[in-house]
């Protein structure tokens, strides 16, 4: 049953995306990112590149995130193992 909820999910994702760069076929836009300007993007390119953008920012932060509570839990595992605590694994 959840397999066919996810394929589902996926089909209304992928229908959605189709449905808006169907809409905004023709639309171009104005791109400024300070340095250099883009002109006449289309506005499906700028969402898109928007969302792998910000799952970028995401990978980023959550391996940041990763390392530290990785180093928070070496550090605790160390701890217990000079108290001769239970070894957390």
């Amino acid at each position: 049953m959840s397999r066919l909820l996810r394929l589902l999910a996926l089909a209304a994702v992928v229908a959605l995306g189709v449905g808006f760069a169907k809409a905004n076929a023709g639309r171009r836009v104005v791109v400024d990112l300070g340095l250099y300007t883009f002109h006449s993007v289309p506005v499906t390119f700028v969402a898109f590149g928007g969302a792998v953008a910000g799952m970028g920012v995401m990978l980023v932060a959550g391996i940041a995130s990763d390392l530290k509570v990785r180093r928070l839990l070496r550090a605790s595992q160390e701890l217990s193992d000079e108290e001769g605590g239970p070894r957390l694994e």
